[in-house]
């Protein structure tokens, strides 16, 4: 099966009350974990690159890397560029054999939002593959995005409806209490999803697929691990998955997952380490962070996405 846009994956996961998850890659053992998980459970895959992960490993070498994971499990993957910034980013990916691009101009004003996504969609429809768009502002930090609490924003309603028509855009993401990165509260806050407008938004564009970006919940155990072993992470808090698995049972298809993978990587190389420290073979090391990988998103697809058997 050659790698596919997201389109159908949107269309089945909305009627089937699912999402789809949406691995961040940066390596091979990276996605050998991702997708060693996803084949044994036959659930579809979004495989996505941030620009820093781009800039890091090669657009060329992760094309290979997605096109041989497809090949050798038969799944339906995308693959799909994680908060482009601008125009060029997006047509490079395009051009490179993406089937999926997000154009992040959430940090314009509105119109010149509208303005720029408009720009991305029609280049990418007139090749193919499906956009994603913003509206609301994430606070957190990964890789390029680096936003402020004091200038994250929640989506508004209102808006969803003119910003969708005006752009032609395939899926929205919006902002309703997720962050990116690992520490998404502070010391005392309680995690909270804004259901309110989930459902407002759901109600205005009934059908259409929500994204949820900054969706991971943190593994405490993994955090404990690092700790052990040299590490000096703090407590960090992620969004509960049963918020989560409620967002997925609405209009929510596809949930973003980054920060978890990090944490169980550097987990798996960290304890491998600090158990074997004459250790210098790669492949002794990288292994047990791939491992943890695969736990992860074996948890992540059976409890928080329910899309196990749906590929």
């Amino acid at each position: 099966m050659p790698l596919v846009t997201s389109k159908e994956m949107f269309k089945k996961a909305y009627e089937g009350k699912y999402a789809i998850g949406a691995f961040n890659v940066n390596n091979l053992e990276i996605i050998q974990g991702i997708t060693d998980a996803a084949a044994e459970l036959k659930a579809p895959l979004i495989l996505q690159v941030s620009s820093g992960a781009r800039k890091y490993a090669r657009h060329g070498y992760l094309m290979k890397l997605v096109e041989a994971a497809e090949a050798e499990t038969g799944l339906p993957i995308c693959i799909h560029l994680d908060h482009g910034d601008d125009f060029e980013i997006c047509k490079s990916c395009i051009d490179g054999g993406f089937t999926s691009v997000m154009i992040d101009g959430s940090k314009h004003s509105y119109d010149e939002n509208i303005k720029l996504t408009n720009e991305v969609v029609k280049y990418a429809h007139d090749n193919g593959v499906v956009v994603e768009g913003e509206l609301g502002k994430l606070a957190g930090i990964e890789d390029d995005v680096n936003v402020a609490d004091d200038d994250a924003s929640f989506t508004r309603p209102e808006e969803v409806e003119e910003f969708v028509s005006r752009t032609g855009v395939d899926s929205l993401a919006i902002a309703i209490g997720t962050s990116h990165g690992a520490y998404k509260f502070k010391p005392g806050q309680k995690p909270r999803l804004r259901f309110d407008i989930l459902e407002e938004v759901e109600k205005r564009l009934p059908g259409y697929p929500i994204v949820l970006h900054g969706a991971s919940s943190v593994v405490q155990d993994f955090v404990d691990i690092i700790n052990a072993n040299g590490g000096e992470m703090p407590d960090a808090i992620g969004i509960p998955e049963d918020m989560l698995r409620e967002a997925a049972s609405m209009a929510v298809c596809k949930i973003n997952m980054d920060s978890d993978l990090r944490i169980g990587m550097t987990a798996g190389i960290r304890e491998h380490m600090a158990k074997n420290p004459t250790h210098f073979d790669p492949r002794q090391y990288l292994a047990p962070g791939r491992d943890n990988i695969k736990t992860i998103v074996r948890h992540k697809i059976l409890s928080v996405l329910g899309c196990d058997g749906k590929a």
